[in-house]
């Protein structure tokens, strides 16, 4: 079963569980918030200004953050990889009275042409749980020239320091860095790479590298995410990453460009 299928499946199975423990953290003003511990955009402002234009949400779930989108005065579409929240995508719309387009699909293989979005984002989601080797590329050729990607997913010292025996953050290393790709689980994979190859991913694609935030958690703060010792975990170290890059505004990435002058 390929790593795509997998994590379908996975999904399939837990969408259901999922909804009812996290729904209360994820809908109302927490709807447009972003990571582990909901900060609003309003405050982190990542996305900037939303109206009038193309927004696509990778791993989009019940489309709480689209639906927002929406009533700002975005143009936002949803993508996900299962079925079952996307039923719960199609039921929070009729509940919002908002329309938007809904697709099934994988962020290693965007369903969209080239140059369709001003804004691609991820709130952990699809970024997640597809390999950035693939999302990257991706990302970079569905957005027009000056668009931007915002995501939050993991910190590579997450799982540097995960001890799987406990299943809880510690404060010793557990993994090597070098060669950190894909991180299999008991049903899942989800994937993680170094600093510098994300870095590397994003110079080669085309983007610029506006903001890396590693968010810490507050002090006494409770998510349905993490466990309470992972919470404290998560004031000394980070387990999260917010990344805002924007395509180069001559739309080529680095390959392109050196081929040009090559010629």
């Amino acid at each position: 079963m390929s790593d795509v299928s997998r994590n379908r499946a996975d999904w399939e199975r837990t969408s259901a569980a999922y909804e009812r423990r996290c729904k209360h953290v994820l809908g109302g003003r927490s709807a447009m918030a972003w990571g582990l511990w909901r900060t609003p955009e309003s405050t982190t402002q990542y996305l900037g200004p939303v109206r009038g234009r193309s927004v696509l949400e990778l791993g989009c779930g019940a489309a709480r953050w689209a639906t927002a989108l929406a009533k700002k005065g975005a143009r936002p579409t949803g993508l996900d990889l299962s079925l079952t929240q996307l039923a719960h995508a199609r039921r929070e719309l009729r509940r919002a009275r908002v329309q938007l387009p809904l697709v099934r699909g994988s962020a290693e293989a965007i369903p969209f042409g080239a140059d369709s979005f001003d804004i691609v984002f991820c709130d952990w989601g699809a970024m997640t749980f597809a390999d950035p080797r693939r999302t990257v590329p991706e990302c970079a050729r569905v957005l027009r020239a000056g668009g931007i990607l915002v995501f939050a997913t993991a910190s590579p010292i997450r799982f540097l320091t995960y001890d799987p025996q406990k299943d809880r953050q510690s404060r010793r290393l557990r993994r090597d860095y070098f060669g950190m790709h894909r991180v299999e689980w008991e049903d899942s994979v989800e994937f993680q790479v170094p600093y510098g190859e994300w870095v590397d991913l994003f110079v080669r694609h085309g983007f610029v590298i506006e903001r890396l935030v590693e968010t810490r958690a507050p002090a006494g703060a409770k998510t349905p995410y993490l466990s309470a010792a992972d919470s404290v975990w998560g004031t000394r170290w980070p387990i999260e990453c917010i990344w805002r890059v924007r395509k180069d505004r001559t739309g080529r990435s680095r390959e392109v460009r050196h081929a040009a002058r090559r010629v």
